[in-house]
């Protein structure tokens, strides 16, 4: 079966065609500023196909109930929230529709048919702006009971600040920037790691970016002791990721003389797609179908 897929972002909406196998005819738009000029936006791109998708799947911020169709909490799409946002699109496109929170999304994609497939039990750790992610036990999508399941970085870290302020190369980055004298947002994450191949500043926060981020990853490692710790977000990319955090990682065991356990960190496969393959897994979950 064919789906049409949106995610939703606060600066860009991503659309795509689910063929049963792969995303084609890959297309993205201005996040609208109106929930009336969304609707027109989406509708344009889907008119296409709409007589050859059996489905609409949608990847979106916020705290999604999917039971109710509605979107709560907050976020940088400040119109999709608290009212039944399911019930209205599925009038306007005419076809099943679901809504899936954006980082679950991610988390689904790899179980599907990423780095975590035919893995039971995973974490995914996004690492942005903040810490997000999300939580699947024996193959299911954990939510918990206020849908707060997988907001990793709201752990108080060190008694005084979030797991999201001390583990997220964007934090890194404006410490950077106090400790220089510069402005803040006038250096990125990805420059710190460049700089800190000659800038003993850059180089000293670097190591407290990952010594934050590798103590938090071992903690959520014992609280759920998943078969695999999948990390999305920008700095997955980084090429020294992995392996920076293991060498801590094992310096932790070590240390608690638990040696003989496994914390197995793995960067994801889908970048970009990640939220637009997951919307159709969770589609298919909620609408019937049937993963393959």
């Amino acid at each position: 079966m064919k789906y049409f897929v949106f995610d939703w972002g606060g600066t860009s909406v991503k659309y795509a065609l689910w063929d049963g196998e792969a995303l084609r005819e890959h297309g993205a738009f201005k996040t609208p500023t109106t929930w009336e000029h969304l609707k027109i936006e989406m509708l344009e791109r889907f008119k296409p196909y709409q007589h050859k998708v059996a489905g609409i799947a949608i990847s979106t911020p916020g705290s999604v109930d999917i039971e109710k169709g509605v979107i709560g909490g907050l976020s940088a799409i400040d119109y999709i929230h608290n009212f039944e946002i399911v019930t209205e699109m599925e009038s306007l496109f005419g076809l099943p529709v679901s809504i899936e929170n954006d980082a679950n999304c991610a988390a689904l994609a790899e179980s599907w048919r990423g780095v975590a497939k035919d893995l039971n039990n995973i974490l995914f750790v996004v690492i942005g702006t903040g810490i997000g992610g999300a939580v699947i036990v024996d193959g299911v999508l954990q939510r918990g009971t206020q849908r707060f399941a997988g907001e990793f970085g709201c752990m108080i870290f060190d008694g005084e600040t979030t797991w999201s302020m001390a583990g997220t190369a964007v934090h890194m980055a404006e410490r950077y920037c106090l400790r220089s004298g510069l402005a803040l947002d006038s250096v990125s994450g990805a420059e710190v790691f460049q700089r800190a191949e000659r800038d003993p500043i850059a180089l000293e926060e670097v190591h407290k970016f990952y010594d934050a981020l590798a103590l938090g990853l071992y903690n959520l490692q014992f609280t759920l002791d998943p078969e695999c710790i999948v990390l999305g977000g920008g700095v997955s990319k980084h090429p020294e990721l992995i392996s920076e955090l293991n060498h801590r990682i094992t310096s932790l065991l070590k240390q608690a003389q638990l040696e003989d356990v496994n914390i197995n960190l793995k960067a994801c496969a889908y970048h970009n797609d990640a939220n637009l393959i997951g919307a159709v897994a969770s589609h298919l979950s909620q609408c019937g179908g049937g993963k393959s």
